[in-house]
C-alpha cells in the first residue's frame, strides 16, 4: 500500500527496500490476502481508481501469489489463539508463510517480531 498510496512516512523506505530486494534478485512472494487488503482499503475510501494500479504494482514485482486454503485458515485460527497480539490478517499471512516455507516478511508491522521461524525485513 505504501508503494502506490498517498504520501506516507514509510513510502520512501518501502520503495528503497523493494528496489534493494529486486536488485539482489530475491524471490518475492505475496499471498491472496494482500490483494484482498488492496480491494478492501480502496473500496472503503472510495478510491477504486487506485485498485488496478496497486494490483499492477504488486503483481509486477512478485514472483508468485500464494493461495489461501482451508488449512491456512485453520492454522491462522491456531495462531490467533496462541498469539493474541496478532491481528487475524497477520495470522493468516503467517499461516500461509508456514505452509510454503517462507521465513522472511517485508513489513513495518512489529507484531510479526518474535513469531517463531519468521524474520521481519526492513
Amino acid at each position: 500500500m505504501y508503494l502506490v498510496g498517498s504520501p506516507h512516512p514509510n513510502k520512501t523506505d518501502a520503495q528503497r527496500l523493494v528496489e534493494r530486494l529486486i536488485s539482489e534478485r530475491q524471490r518475492l512472494v505475496s499471498d491472496a490476502e494482500v490483494l484482498q487488503e488492496i480491494l478492501h482499503r480502496y473500496v472503503a475510501i472510495r478510491r477504486q481508481d487506485f485498485i488496478q494500479r496497486a494490483f499492477d504494482s504488486l503483481l509486477g514485482i512478485v514472483d508468485e501469489i500464494l493461495v489461501i486454503d482451508r488449512a491456512s485458515v485453520e492454522r491462522a485460527k491456531e495462531i490467533v489463539f496462541g498469539h493474541p497480539r496478532l491481528s487475524a490478517r497477520d495470522a493468516l499471512h503467517l499461516a500461509v508463510m508456514e505452509r510454503h516455507g517462507v521465513g522472511r516478511i517485508v513489513s513495518f508491522d512489529s507484531a510479526f517480531d518474535g513469531f517463531p521461524g519468521v524474520t521481519r525485513v526492513l
